[in-house]
């Protein structure tokens, strides 16, 4: 099975900022700033969540918004931030976010 991801110039703000703009997506997309590509389990590990099908729906909105790129990788999926595409497209947005996130988890 392979996934449909939006090209580079096919991403648009408003479905990045809908993407980034739930808590669960946000917390999963600070996961994966970290680089490099993360198996869905690690994610859901990392967040604390137990069921995988709690994230179908978020991995599909981040996937479809072109925040992610996510590959099946045997029975798994490889997710993968899109950084240099969302930095050519909005340049500083990720960054801004992701330091609005740290933020707002320090004032917590």
């Amino acid at each position: 099975m392979r996934y449909r991801h939006p090209e580079r110039d096919q991403i648009r703000i408003d479905g990045v900022l809908s993407a980034l703009g739930h808590p669960v997506r946000l917390a999963a997309v600070r996961v994966l700033d970290a680089g490099g590509e993360h198996n869905c389990t690690s994610v859901l590990v990392e967040l604390g969540i137990t069921a995988k099908s709690t994230m179908t729906h978020h991995w599909r909105v981040l996937r479809d918004s072109g925040v992610i790129f996510q590959e099946p990788s045997g029975r798994e999926n490889l997710l993968t931030l899109r950084r240099d595409d969302l930095d050519a497209r909005y340049p500083g947005l990720l960054d801004a976010v992701l330091a609005g996130a740290r933020t707002d988890e320090a004032g917590s």
